[in-house]
């Protein structure tokens, strides 16, 4: 039981790593700078990080949930037979 939350809990932070990994490299293609101020680069960089992180999260929450989702199908469909 505790190496299965253990291996669900590594399987979860390394989704969430990747995907807000993968947004922060998907973010990358807008051009932020012309809605930006002058002089606000730490601003901005914390912006990046911050649509970044909350992008990726719910990329990979999605992605968790539906993991559990097809992993549950198979219980209710012999509910059924």
């Amino acid at each position: 039981m505790i190496t299965d939350l253990g291996s669900q809990a590594l399987i979860s932070i390394m989704t969430h790593l990747v995907f807000i990994a993968l947004a922060w490299w998907a973010l990358q293609a807008l051009h932020f700078e012309k809605l930006l101020r002058a002089n606000r680069v730490f601003q901005a960089r914390v912006l990046y990080i911050l649509v970044s992180i909350a992008l990726g999260s719910a990329v990979g929450n999605f992605f968790l949930d539906y993991l559990l989702w097809s992993q549950q199908l198979p219980a209710i469909l012999q509910l059924i037979n």
